[in-house]
């Protein structure tokens, strides 16, 4: 910024998954009001996002980290993404037992050349630098559901057999924050309910589950095999780099998502005046907080 310009403070956005209507919306939306408020008391948009997505993964009520999606073999395995405004980029894929996954994805962007690690070698990568594995991200609610299902116990044709008319279920969380002219987006997600075993939608992949330039960053979540062929994300940040504010980028990314797909989705949104947030599930609750 020049010499006298007015410091931008933090803004951030959060969102708890695109999906049908919560049975307990109010608990749901204390906890995204903390996230959100979590995020803002941070210094950078990096730090905000990550505290923000932080408080949601260790929250039984949401998509993401503990209690998030089980996969056909009865395991919840973790996947997320982070971009900041400069292209900055770390994403984790299909992790056992880490809880915190968009920490790991901060990882594999400040501390290797890559930007995407996945399965044991991205869990061996977090636990180097300090993020916690092993942790057991099955609630018992989820364990007995998964058990009531007759789970598979052949290959994957018979998985995918087992899984072909339960195979459904999506939201997850994510964030995204401003502050002088910086923006980081981030997405954590435990998948879909019970799809394949390994199976991977879009939270991870650059441009579907997230994206960030220096016009401003989104988040996505919904059916994620539709939101990657789309690019969503990208889709709603090339709004705004053309001009549009942040809640027409929002709306209009899913307007077109909805023609091209006929699935449903959420994204937020964040550029340097503003959020918004659009989606065409039956619900998708967010929050916004500043500093």
């Amino acid at each position: 910024m020049g010499a006298g310009a007015a410091h931008l403070p933090m803004r951030i956005i959060v969102h708890g998954g695109a999906g049908g209507t919560p049975d307990e919306p109010e608990p749901r939306q204390e906890v995204l009001d903390e996230a959100a408020e979590t995020g803002a008391a941070e210094s950078d948009p990096v730090d905000a996002v990550e505290a923000a997505v932080n408080v949601l993964e260790a929250s039984d009520r949401f998509n993401a980290g503990y209690g998030g999606a089980v996969q056909s073999d009865g395991a919840v395995r973790t996947d997320a993404g982070l971009m900041t405004s400069d292209r900055e980029t770390g994403a984790v894929a299909s992790m056992d037992g880490v809880r915190d996954a968009i920490s790991a994805a901060r990882v594999v962007m400040e501390e290797t050349p890559h930007i995407f690690v996945a399965g044991e070698h991205a869990v061996d990568l977090a636990d180097e630098f300090g993020v916690e594995t092993d942790v057991d991200l099955l609630t018992p609610e989820k364990r007995e559901e998964y058990a009531d299902e007759d789970p598979p116990t052949a290959g994957p044709k018979a998985h995918l057999e087992w899984l072909e008319e339960r195979f459904g279920g999506h939201d997850t969380v994510g964030a995204v924050a401003f502050e002088d002219g910086e923006f980081a987006a981030a997405t954590s997600t435990g998948g879909r309910s019970w799809a394949l075993a390994g199976r991977v939608g879009d939270v991870p992949q650059v441009g579907s589950g997230f994206y960030c330039t220096p016009a401003g960053g989104a988040s996505a979540t919904g059916a994620g095999e539709d939101i990657a062929k789309v690019t969503l994300t990208q889709r709603a940040v090339d709004k705004l780099e053309a001009g549009a504010d942040a809640q027409t980028a929002a709306d209009d990314a899913i307007a077109e998502f909805d023609e091209l797909t006929g699935s449903s989705a959420g994204v937020i949104v964040c550029d340097d005046e503003g959020t918004g947030a659009a989606f065409n599930s039956d619900a998708m609750q967010t929050s916004t907080a500043t500093r």
